[in-house]
């Protein structure tokens, strides 16, 4: 298995990348878009550069995306047609049943969908674009970047994040009034119950006695 992290020396087509995950936070990408748009005309090639997206090559050599959606899919609704990847596993030769295995094993995959319910493989979605909101995503995201937790290499940790807020704050405030579920769940995100998660920053117990 090639597994070195190596980049692609041409663009690839967004349009052809495969998605890992069902859902994006649209608000997130709403984000990603606008820092985009200040980007683009002072250093957009760089930008992509320094931003390549990292794909798995699948069976029939098909690029799956396993980290960035929110940038692929914030660039595609900006109209960028093509990206730089780096190929992090080379795994076109394996069957697909073997090839869908070791993705979950490598925790490479994320099939839930926004009520936090897991499917099969075979439900993902095969466009970028095709990928659904789900709003507890963004709202995680906004706490992270409010404190609430650290950033954390874990892969998809900020689902993990949206899944425990998912059942402390009501959708409807998310939905009503934003930036008071971002409050609530900074709050949320600092209490002992949630110091499983990565980059959980309250204060535990031990140091509250």
């Amino acid at each position: 298995m090639r597994e070195d992290f190596a980049p692609a020396l041409h663009p690839v087509e967004l349009a052809s990348l495969r998605p890992t995950q069902m859902t994006v936070g649209l608000r997130e990408v709403d984000r990603k878009r606008a820092e985009w748009r200040k980007r683009a005309e002072r250093d957009g090639p760089d930008f992509l550069g320094r931003h390549m997206i990292p794909v798995i090559l699948g069976p029939k050599s098909v690029p799956y995306v396993i980290d960035h959606h929110h940038l692929a899919r914030a660039l595609q609704e900006e109209g960028v047609s093509h990206v730089l990847v780096s190929v992090v596993a080379d795994l076109h030769y394996l069957k697909k049943a073997v090839f869908w295995t070791f993705m979950d094993n490598r925790n490479w995959l994320h099939p839930f969908d926004a009520d936090g319910v897991r499917h099969s493989h075979d439900k993902l979605p095969k466009r970028i674009g095709a990928m659904k909101d789900d709003p507890y995503r963004s709202l995680a995201g906004e706490v992270r970047r409010s404190g609430g937790y650290a950033k954390d290499s874990t892969p998809y940790s900020e689902f993990l994040w949206a899944d425990f807020l998912r059942r402390r704050i009501s959708p409807k405030l998310v939905e009503k009034d934003f930036e008071r579920a971002v409050g609530k769940a900074v709050e949320a995100a600092g209490q002992q119950d949630a110091s499983y998660l990565s980059g959980w920053c309250g204060r535990s117990e031990e140091t509250n006695r």
